[in-house]
């Protein structure tokens, strides 16, 4: 009988608003009081009704039957507000690479596009991921979007992974900085930020099946380093779990993620929001540590609604556990000051220009210049006639498919047949604005630069026998929703590229690509620029790539294999095979299991290290139009602890950026790993001193029994490198104590 009267009491309490006390109310408003104590003032004045509404997020766009909430901006997700208490709706877009419009929900409205992951990452300066994520929620603020769903950070563990492009590469200390730079950008402009997909959510192959079976002390080196990195240096608001499972247990209902190592490990104050249709048992994922389920009517119930919320008044789950995760939502929309009033800025021309050209910086700085040979670039302003092929160059760049595809200003440049909405998502392959065509035009004047589409290529090699230079732009795209199915360039691509070698005159290719991919006909092209998937300042910056006024810096953040033999995996049963919302993955065509304990902690140029493989490009490589010596190598400690030391010196003739690379192997003989990185911008024949900070992780081992990072005693050997494979610097071994 007690029971049940309790149960009546909380029953009427759901529905009854709390008295605001003139102090209470205060304390939450005030935004000179703690995010804390502002959290806590404010659960005391909130309804379990109120409470529940703040547990879960729905589409902000039509979707089958779902209907667009009438205050919703129009975006992927949408929590509502509480104009009672002042809480702010939370309208969130996806946003890995620029705020999203995803089948135009928002009629017309485009936005700037950042370059992809692998160049943002690729140079190696998280300056320049803050300025992508600072304009990120610049432009999102500028449509009312207070929360943005970025901070891509899966570690490439497979070069045929179709969200590759969306992430930082397949190092965990260099992804976790550079991500933790694009949050930071985010949030300090009073946006939210997620970082995701947390955790080992490497493929789409199968994602929603995908077992991922790993050991403890290699996961917490590798994926979770990442994460961990990214979180100590951004605070991210939110972490995002994915959708696959890590061994047996989804990571949306996996205690060990959401609550031993996201909780208890690392102290994380903010809140865990599950990707749209990543709950499989609400049940499972309440217990884990699940605190919002986003993105309904993805998942098949709504569990985190009136389900939970009957289970609450009946008592089978405490309303304390309740206010947990709504502290664990509320802290951060404190913190990062959505309670406080804002006007809604207007975008105006010169902000566009502005973005576009921040873009542009990064592409220039994270392109990576793969092959040049016999001087073909940068090319020379006396070329009279320049022949560009493929790549719809005359019109526009790549970009890739997906969450992340941003819709250009003034719609697609290049007009397809193929469906634009929710059913054939991520169709159609999309373009950016600004053509490498005209960019190139502008910065060659005097020559006669023409274009060929490549379909015809006979016309191709009779065109190419009249240029002094040809470049072809070769196309490869990629996309969520499914894996790459091997490394090979599309056939016609290749076709087209040999087609212009038929001619006998240099020719340039520049890929636009979301990994890296087999070459054929490399040992017959003079140079490659491999682009990525450049930007809404793309077409540009290769322009000026080409032709010298910027001078190619970037750095791979991936390692390119010569085949997929060399791979842990060199076959994954069912990648390459497509599916989109209306098309659901048949488990039968599929491999949902996925051996990562074959590299473990070697992800990439480790693991190639590892087995003695040699690379067709190695991690950290990228040529220049200048060159750089270094010389000396100390290890200092410092207060931060340990600092690498040496001289860096241009030794051409034209200005340029170096990336200098420290490398590291420990007493246990473990593979080599990255423990510190610097770019450099040097003058011709100028040097400079620089002091390189070494990452602790790098020198340590994760210790499972204790829980914690742990450097052995011993001797430690470092080098300093342009690559992984590079053992021409100066390098010394030090012997350091335990810490």
């Amino acid at each position: 009988m007690k029971r049940k009267l309790a149960a009546v009491m909380l029953a009427t309490a759901c529905l009854t608003p709390v008295p605001i006390s003139a102090h209470a109310q205060q304390v939450w408003k005030n935004p000179d009081a703690t995010p804390s104590e502002r959290v806590e003032a404010l659960l005391k004045a909130m309804t379990l009704d109120e409470k529940f509404v703040m547990l879960t997020s729905e589409w902000g766009v039509p979707y089958k039957n779902h209907r667009k909430p009438p205050e919703a901006v129009g975006s992927a997700g949408y929590t509502a507000g509480n104009k009672r208490l002042g809480i702010p709706a939370l309208q969130s877009t996806d946003a890995g690479l620029g705020v999203t419009n995803t089948v135009n929900m928002r009629p017309g409205d485009g936005a700037t596009g950042l370059p992809s992951g692998q160049v943002i990452s690729g140079t190696f300066d998280p300056t320049y991921g803050y300025q992508g994520g600072r304009m990120i929620a610049v432009e999102a603020a500028h449509r009312g979007l207070n929360e943005v769903l970025g901070g891509g950070i899966n570690l490439v563990r497979d070069p045929r992974g179709g969200r590759n492009f969306e992430y930082q590469g397949e190092d965990p200390i260099l992804a976790g900085i550079v991500a933790a730079s694009l949050i930071s950008g985010a949030q300090d402009q009073h946006v939210l930020s997620t970082i995701k997909h947390y955790a080992l959510n490497s493929i789409e192959t199968a994602r929603t099946k995908m077992n991922s079976v790993i050991d403890e002390q290699s996961m917490q080196e590798s994926d979770l380093l990442a994460f961990k990195i990214a979180i100590e240096k951004s605070d991210p608001a939110s972490v995002m779990c994915g959708y696959n499972r890590v061994n047996g247990l989804h990571d949306c209902q996996n205690p060990y993620l959401l609550e031993n190592v996201l909780r208890q490990e690392w102290g994380y104050h903010g809140y865990v929001m599950s990707d749209w249709g990543a709950v499989y048992d609400g049940d499972a994922a309440w217990k884990a540590g699940l605190d919002q389920q986003s993105g309904l009517p993805a998942d098949s119930k709504a569990w985190f609604g009136d389900y939970m919320k009957r289970k609450v008044i009946a008592g089978k789950i405490p309303v304390s556990v309740v206010d947990e995760k709504l502290r664990h939502i509320l802290y951060p929309m404190f913190k990062y000051g959505l309670f406080e009033p804002r006007v809604r800025p207007t975008e105006t021309a010169a902000d566009i220009a502005e973005h576009t050209a921040i873009t542009q910086k990064i592409e220039e700085a994270g392109a990576v210049l793969l092959k040049n040979d016999h001087e073909a670039l940068p090319l020379k302003q006396n070329l009279r006639r320049v022949l560009v092929v493929g790549g719809h160059a005359d019109k526009g760049v790549m970009t890739g498919g997906g969450s992340s595809a941003v819709a250009p200003r003034g719609g697609s440049p290049v007009r397809g047949d193929e469906p634009n909405d929710l059913q054939h998502f991520p169709r159609p392959i999309g373009y950016l604005s600004g053509a490498p065509l005209d960019a190139l035009k502008a910065e060659m004047p005097r020559a006669q630069v023409t274009f060929l589409s490549g379909d015809d290529l006979n016309a191709v090699t009779e065109a190419a026998k009249n240029a002094d230079r040809v470049i072809v732009f070769a196309t490869k795209w990629s996309s969520e929703f499914f894996d790459n199915a091997d490394l090979s360039m599309p056939q016609h691509e290749d076709a087209m590229i040999t087609a212009a070698v038929k001619a006998g005159k240099p020719v340039i290719v520049v890929l636009q690509t979301g990994n890296p991919v087999l070459m054929p006909w490399a040992d017959k092209v003079d140079a490659v620029l491999e682009a990525w998937f450049p930007g809404s300042g793309g077409g540009k910056a290769i322009a000026r790539l080409l032709t010298g006024k910027a001078n190619p810096s970037g750095r791979l953040t991936t390692t390119w294999p010569v085949s997929a033999s060399q791979l842990p995996r060199p076959q994954v049963k069912g990648m390459g095979l497509e599916f989109t919302l209306s098309k659901k993955q048949n488990p039968a065509d599929y491999e949902t299991r996925l051996d990562l304990n074959i590299e473990g902690a070697n992800v990439g140029y480790r693991w190639f290290s590892l087995k003695g493989e040699k690379p067709l490009y190695p991690f950290g490589y990228g040529l220049s139009y200048t060159s750089f010596t270094h010389t000396g190598l100390e290890v200092d400690p410092s207060d931060n602890g340990l600092v690498a030391h040496t001289k860096v010196t241009n030794t051409g003739k034209r200005a340029g950026a170096d990336v200098v690379q420290i490398y590291v192997n420990l007493p246990d003989g473990s593979p080599e790993r990255l423990a510190g990185f610097l770019r450099v911008q040097l003058s011709p024949g100028e040097s400079k001193d620089v002091a390189i900070p070494l990452s602790s992780y790098a020198l340590a081992r994760f210790d499972v029994a204790t829980k914690h990072w742990v450097r052995k005693a011993g001797a430690y050997h470092f080098r300093v490198a342009t690559n992984s494979f590079d053992n021409a610097g100066p390098s010394l071994t030090s012997e350091l104590a335990q810490q």
